[in-house]
């Protein structure tokens, strides 16, 4: 995989307007915070369930930890909905599994109400029971678009 490099930087942030400092953070809280993450990266990459418990250790958002894994020129992988997954491409319109029908109607109504979020999609998963990647399923098989990442990458 490629390093985050400075077209990437421009590129996103056309996409995606965050605050360089989301949480109001304290220099020192910031400088722990770098170390946090450097910590939590393994050869230019932190994986989405790294990024989330060391938002939760540190004591800040996980928008924050978002924030500086942009500012570390570091990528996040292993997202916990499938997003940037290269395999997620070649079945664009289709479920990896049978997809329960009551998932599929209250991902088609989060979508109608243009509601279709990361956070709702962990908040749904959790209500039902499923995985947050089964719901994220349900939605890539209508070719549906998620938003609002909670590290902030789309």
């Amino acid at each position: 995989m490629r390093e985050f490099n400075d077209a990437d930087r421009t590129k996103k942030r056309a996409r995606i307007q965050l605050p360089d400092n989301p949480g109001n953070l304290s220099v020192g809280a910031l400088s722990q915070l770098e170390g946090a993450v450097k910590a939590a990266a393994k050869g230019g990459y932190v994986a989405c369930p790294s990024a989330w418990k060391t938002a939760q250790e540190a004591g800040v958002s996980r928008l924050d930890v978002g924030v500086m894994i942009d500012k570390l020129g570091l990528r996040v992988t292993d997202c916990q909905l499938g997003c940037f997954s290269v395999s997620k491409t070649s079945r664009l319109g289709e479920a990896v599994a049978p997809v329960d029908e009551e998932i599929t109607r209250r991902v088609e109504a989060l979508h109608d109400n243009g509601e279709l979020t990361c956070p709702n999609i962990f908040a749904l998963a959790g209500e039902l029971n499923a995985k947050p990647r089964s719901v994220a399923d349900a939605a890539n098989a209508r070719g549906y678009k998620l938003g609002k990442c909670q590290l902030g990458c789309f």
